[in-house]
């Protein structure tokens, strides 16, 4: 039995860059910069990863855009106070996705509905 090289072996697996984008996500309350990072980073690896974590990223992304159009209709409104129920039903809503997500992907399982509008 052989061992791979180091040259062979990736620095970080694919389960820990998964949970690195869930963790970018909840730093983007924060700064935003990072949340566009981990959308980034999803992007990138969805077509690489396999089934399990494939429904994660396609989690991700989703959480990320369906969250930015909330984002774009919800801060204009909060002039006229509209937008600030909004604003919270967002920060609940990818609240509760992240956490659905890494508690998942702790028990490596998959998003039964990544292409979910609500919790997956």
């Amino acid at each position: 039995m052989t061992l791979p090289s180091e040259a062979q072996r990736p620095m970080v697996s694919d389960e820990t860059l998964v949970l690195v984008v869930y963790v970018l996500y909840c730093v983007g309350y924060f700064t935003g910069v990072s949340a566009l990072i981990g959308v980034i980073i999803a992007h990138m690896k969805v077509g690489d990863a396999d089934p399990v974590l494939q429904s994660h990223y396609r989690f991700q992304i989703r959480t990320f855009w369906i969250g930015f159009v909330y984002l774009v209709i919800g801060t204009p409104l909060c002039m006229v106070l509209i937008g600030i129920p909004l604003l919270a039903w967002w920060f609940v809503w990818s609240l509760i996705r992240i956490i659905k997500g890494i508690m998942l992907l702790n028990e490596r399982k998959p998003i039964a509905n990544p292409g979910s509008w609500l919790f997956g």
